[in-house]
């Protein structure tokens, strides 16, 4: 477990972010926050991240989403082929995984930003031509062309990194 030196919160090891109080974590201890640009985003993208394990339950969980800046981990079941975006008022459509809560919107999070599906052996993502684009591992994606994920991959959708979390598939 890592320590928050914040607020003394129990951390589960890989959390970047102190899932209580939202300090950064680095090996147990809390770092102020400073701002960043879209360069240092990538830059950091670039970077191995550390590799968290997917969650035990459920046990039909195939993919968790590991929100990197709230430490939050989404599993996700039971089907094949999930979008991600945010909610809008007066939307018709709704994403499968609102990232509302999680500082979508001032993240750039477009309302149907992106689309991660199960396909026999491999699991894929796909940019629905977000307007503020989605990364892998610091790479842009070009809009809805495929393209094949692995566990401990980081996305990006728009400055909102999420670690891919796979189970055996």
């Amino acid at each position: 477990m890592i320590i928050c030196s914040n607020c003394q919160h129990e951390n589960v090891p890989g959390t970047l972010f102190c899932v209580e109080c939202g300090a950064q974590l680095n090996g147990g201890e809390a770092l102020t926050t400073q701002s960043i640009t879209q360069d240092q985003i990538v830059d950091d993208l670039k970077k191995a991240p550390p590799v968290v394990e997917p969650p035990s339950s459920p046990a039909n969980s195939w993919l968790s989403l590991h929100l990197m800046d709230s430490g939050k981990i989404l599993p996700l079941a039971s089907r094949n082929e999930f979008t991600m975006g945010r909610l809008s008022e007066g939307q018709p459509i709704m994403p499968d995984i609102d990232l509302t809560p999680y500082q979508a919107y001032a993240s750039g999070v477009s309302r149907l930003h992106a689309v991660v599906k199960r396909e026999a052996d491999r699991v894929i993502i796909m940019d629905l031509g977000s307007s503020n684009g989605t990364y892998l591992n610091g790479r842009r994606l070009a809009p809805h062309t495929e393209e094949t994920l692995k566990h401990g991959d980081v996305i990006a959708l728009g400055k909102l990194k999420i670690q891919v979390l796979l189970r055996n598939i």
